[in-house]
């Protein structure tokens, strides 16, 4: 782009080795070609002098970091994609060796639902969770082009997702980067027994031409093979915030051992009777991870396209035809709200494509899921427990044989009562009647003997959860479920992990396999005008469906039900220079509706100022949004304590957990059920698009051609901003109606109703 004062004109073009030419240009709309002759004077050794940030990223508005091709080859990591971690602004979390998540701009999480990852254009979320896992089914490392990652709201181009960011690659076209290529990477745990990584991949393009010799069919294979030992999690030390802590006699509940949890039935430390004494709080026998879960990861990644040129004449500005396949599957572990085992899950995406490079497209995709022999190895403990004893069966037993083995070696050197005083008693008109002596425990005499017989009560806890997992103390009430727990490693344990394992998380069957089919639809076209008055005028439409298939374990749809939703959204964006290029003003406006929610608007507008080569100064204002996700809407999940919800219709007649806790502790001698004042309902609004507005500014500048420096500062309001709300649905005795006799714990999506920044 020249800025002249006025036509015709003459450039002068030259190049290394070339003669130069010069010529005359009359029209600034037509074409210019220059064809240059090779010179034959040799000429002396030249240095070339380049840089790798492009003029376009210096005068983005908004954050904009890259990878090249050069910086994928020496990223210092294992893979290109680990190597994102490490530019500004970005946030890389290790989920497991086969999962890593990208994050930018705050709210890290391991379901990066507020960022956006496109490959060629192509959304890489999973069709059901509504968000991208990692690299799982991106692009191999050998067919990556170049990374590009936009912070901050960018709804205006790339949709709603586009909410905190966009991951955004670019792999090799075929016309371009023929050949092959072949790689492949090994690595040594540093565990003693651990296996080996090994990753190999495999990429193959050519181009064919036709008679006149124009390259006009160009297609690439690639294939991409991951597998490790993943490292174990094997954290026994108490969870954060725990009632007890490593030194309680009856155990405490562990990190990553499952089933191990507070449970009140098991919680004696408010029992001041002789029969309870060292009992205290106790822990059922729960189940490591390690014997729960295969760490062996792997991942399978095979991609294909086919291009067609339609004018080949044209070479790369002809329009273009593509079809391409992606297939990605393999076993590793996510960690949500639970930990979870993906274990052999499959994705499938097929896209179609008619562009013109830089100047319109129109995109069609659709990708589908399979969770495999997925499953929560939570919930697998769980009903492994519940499949032997339940919690009351089990402390009855602990009970009995506490009280009926340990109790007598207590008794014999438990504090002795003994006489400490005696008390008056008068009648109501203040007459003295009589004394009454006073008995008790000398002052810390029962702390002392906790303190003596701290190995003792550990040895005893130990001896009786040993018994009540092997035995039922003749109990005739527990004589049906005579084991209390199946040992790991036995083929009692192996059978009963199996069928639950085999079996589907819903109310139907009652495993912890995980069923999901779901598969997305996307249509998205584009088109750019670049009128005289303005650099380009830009308008695009898309509309996305969705088709969530989960058989009641993930979503509610339960009993035949079927969940379909859909959206779509309308832009237009204009970009202006002026003062000979010195101020490039841009304004975008976006509009989106998803089938259960109304429309939404989102602005945009940004002025960059390069007052010469080496300075860019920027000011934006960007508003973005991000409908909520198939499982904010829908989700139906049992996760062993509570019951994670979707919200699209709201929730009423909840009570809050702290009024529950103030209610419990308000029993007294005479009011053994508690004060029902102290609980508190409230209802929950369904939930609504989130939206967020940011304000940025920044500055570019390159120093002496050595230090390139990129500041940035930004600022963000969210509105209707989407967590998560705790609620008790309480069920009172139909006869003594201040009775809590059933309570179930829910999670909802929600907004909240401040303002987040």
């Amino acid at each position: 782009r020249l800025e002249v004062p006025s036509l015709p004109v003459q450039l002068q073009v030259s190049f290394i080795g070339y003669i130069p030419k010069t010529i005359t240009v009359n029209d600034a709309s037509s074409k210019i070609e220059v064809k240059l002759m090779a010179d034959q004077v040799l000429i002396e050794e030249a240095e070339v002098v380049g840089e790798r940030i492009s003029d376009k990223q210096k005068q983005a508005p908004l954050t904009v970091e890259s990878m090249d091709l050069i910086a994928i080859k020496e990223a210092p990591s294992g893979s290109f994609y680990e190597g994102l971690g490490n530019l500004k602004g970005v946030d890389l979390t290790s989920a497991s060796l086969g999962f890593k998540i990208i994050n930018t701009r705050g709210f890290n999480s391991t379901s990066p639902v507020r960022s956006l990852q496109l490959i060629d254009g192509v959304d890489n979320q999973s069709p059901g969770l509504n968000f991208s896992l990692g690299n799982f089914l991106g692009a191999p490392e050998l067919d990556v082009k170049t990374v590009e990652i936009v912070a901050g709201a960018s709804s205006a181009f790339y949709g709603p997702g586009a909410f905190n960011g966009v991951i955004n690659m670019e792999t090799k076209d075929p016309f371009v980067f023929p050949g092959l290529s072949i790689s492949t990477k090994i690595g040594e745990a540093t565990k003693a027994g651990e296996s080996n990584l090994f990753e190999f991949g495999f990429r193959w393009a050519d181009v064919i031409s036709n008679k006149d010799d124009k390259p006009v069919f160009a297609y690439k294979i690639n294939a991409f093979r991951f597998q490790a030992y993943d490292w174990e999690a094997t954290n026994y030390s108490p969870v954060e915030n725990s009632f007890v802590d490593a030194l309680n006699p009856g155990r405490f509940d562990a990190v990553n051992i499952y089933g191990d949890e507070y449970r009140s039935a098991l919680d004696f430390s408010g029992d001041n009777s002789s029969n309870a004494r060292g009992l205290g709080t106790i822990y059922r026998t729960g189940y490591k991870e390690v014997d729960l879960v295969d760490y062996n990861t792997d991942n399978l990644k095979v991609s294909t396209s086919a291009s067609w040129r339609l004018k080949p004449e044209k070479t790369y500005e002809s329009p273009e035809l593509i079809y391409s396949f992606n297939m990605g599957t393999g076993s590793t572990v996510y960690q949500g709200d639970n930990r979870f085992s993906l274990k052999d899950i499959e994705f499938y995406q097929h896209r179609m494509e008619l562009r013109k490079k830089n100047k319109w497209f129109i995109r069609a995709y659709r990708t589908s899921e399979d969770a495999g022999n997925s499953y929560d190895p939570y919930a697998t403990a769980l009903k492994l427990q519940d499949s032997t004893r339940s919690d009351n069966s089990w402390r009855k037993v602990y009970y009995r044989y506490w009280v009926d083995s340990i109790g007598p070696l207590i008794d014999e050197d438990y504090p002795a009562l003994e006489l400490l005083g005696y008390d008056s008693v008068f009648s109501d008109d203040g007459t003295f009647l009589y004394t009454l002596p006073i008995a008790g425990y000398p002052p810390g005499a029962v702390d002392q003997w906790y303190t003596d017989n701290a190995d003792n009560l550990a040895n005893w806890h130990s001896q009786v959860e040993e018994w009540t997992n092997t035995g039922y103390a003749n109990l005739a009430d527990v004589a049906i479920d005579p084991v209390g727990h199946v040992v790991p490693g036995t083929q009692d344990f192996e059978d009963l992990f199996n069928q639950l394992t085999s079996t589907k998380n819903n109310e139907g069957e009652g495993g912890t396999k995980f069923h999901d089919l779901s598969s997305l639809i996307h249509v998205h076209g584009e088109y750019i005008f670049e009128p005289w008055w303005l650099e380009e005028y830009r308008v695009g439409a898309n509309y996305r469906r969705y088709n969530p298939v989960s058989e009641g374990t993930i979503f509610s749809d339960t009993a035949g039900t079927v969940i379909t939703n859909s959206e779509i959204g309308f832009y237009m964006g204009a970009q202006k220079r002026i003062l000979e290029d010195k101020i490039i003003l841009t304004a975008t406006v976006r509009a989106d509706k998803n089938v259960n929610f109304p429309w939404v608007i989102s602005p945009a507008a940004s002025l960059v100022w390069a007052p010469n080569a080496t300075d860019f100064a920027r000011i934006s204002f960007s508003s973005a949004l991000r409908n909520p996700t198939l499982a904010d809407q829908y989700l139906f999940l049992d996760v062993g304590p509570a019951t994670l919800m979707g919200n699209l219709n709201g929730a009423q007649g909840l009570y809050t957990v702290q009024s529950f806790l103030d209610y419990r502790n308000s029993f007294s001698g005479t009011n053994i059920t508690g004060n029902l004042d102290t609980l508190v309902q409230f209802d929950i609004s369904p939930i609504r698009p989130e939206q967020v507005r940011t304000f940025e500014i920044g500055y570019r500048t390159t120093i002496k051609d050595k230090l390139y420096v990129d500041a940035g500062a930004y600022f963000s309001w969210y509105k209707h901003f989407i967590g998560y709300n705790l609620g008790l649905d309480i069920g009172f005795d139909p006869i003594f109606t201040e009775a809590i006799n059933s309570i179930d714990v829910y999670r909802y999506a929600a907004n909240s109703i401040n303002e987040v920044q």
